[in-house]
């Protein structure tokens, strides 16, 4: 089966923006159908197409090929295979993004609800150092691009999640943790030529950020008919930790740059 899924949004809130795509991993999927006979059809695969926007000028764009493979009736496996574009005003990037793997299993079912949990990670594809050469990078060389421009997290992160469903309603959760820092080399001084340096330091600097803990809770409802469905719902997603990243200080060289926790970047995203 191939679908297709229209355009949706999400923000990025820090450097360490939140992943948006750990929430449509395994159980913690969207607009999943509930059967009491557990009739899980056994190969799908869907073409994901997403819009995004930044709190800044770029913009992200992301298709994602999304197979599952049913073992049987009560377990599977996903592998999500995404391409993403991003442009603004520091430059444009694109590439593969980040590999989510992940493993579903059926925990209890009965006529009136079934419960699922999965567990999964991401693998990463690039450092998250992509870097651009303009007429606004320092003496019009290679400069690292901003995390919201990066294809990759580059990270590896574990995810984990449960959903409990019925013919009504969806509630999952689910958790992601950085496991590794990126390669992340971003500073406003790779952009000295950029017009409005006061507009560039609204971008966070974060050098080899190590990303906090994610936690998302989905909460939707459904109407299912015989040649159609809807549903609407709630998908807030929480940054339980700070990030972790080294401080850029000019008055000393970068490799006595310090590590610190960074204030600002815990919080909630609401989708």
């Amino acid at each position: 089966m191939i679908g297709f899924l229209g355009f949706s949004g999400f923000s990025s809130q820090s450097q360490g923006c939140s992943d948006a795509g750990f929430c449509t991993m395994g159980a913690m999927r969207p607009d999943q159908a509930y059967s009491k006979r557990l009739d899980l059809k056994l190969r799908s695969l869907e073409l994901n197409l997403y819009r995004g926007s930044s709190l800044l000028t770029p913009m992200i764009y992301v298709a994602t090929v999304d197979a599952t493979i049913g073992l049987n009736a009560k377990n599977y496996v996903q592998i999500k295979l995404p391409y993403q574009y991003a442009e603004g005003n520091l430059g444009s990037a694109s590439g593969m993004g980040d590999i989510s793997l992940s493993y579903t299993t059926v925990l209890k079912a009965t006529q009136k609800f079934t419960l699922s949990g999965t567990l999964g990670g991401k693998i990463p594809m690039g450092d998250s150092n992509e870097t651009i050469q303009n007429d606004l990078t320092t003496n019009g060389e290679e400069r690292p691009l901003h995390m919201y421009y990066q294809p990759s997290l580059g990270s590896y992160d574990v995810v984990g999640g449960v959903s409990w469903i019925n013919d009504k309603w969806l509630l999952a959760t689910g958790i992601q943790i950085p496991l590794t820092k990126n390669n992340n080399q971003f500073v406003w001084g790779d952009f000295q030529n950029y017009p409005d340096q006061e507009y560039l330091r609204k971008y966070n600097t974060g050098p080899e950020l190590m990303r906090g803990v994610d936690v998302m809770l989905r909460v939707e409802r459904n109407w299912r008919f015989t040649n159609y469905n809807f549903s609407i719902g709630l998908l807030p997603i929480w940054r339980m930790t700070k990030d972790n990243s080294l401080v850029p200080d000019t008055s000393v060289p970068r490799d006595q740059w310090v590590r610190e926790d960074r204030d600002g970047t815990t919080g909630m995203a609401l989708s």
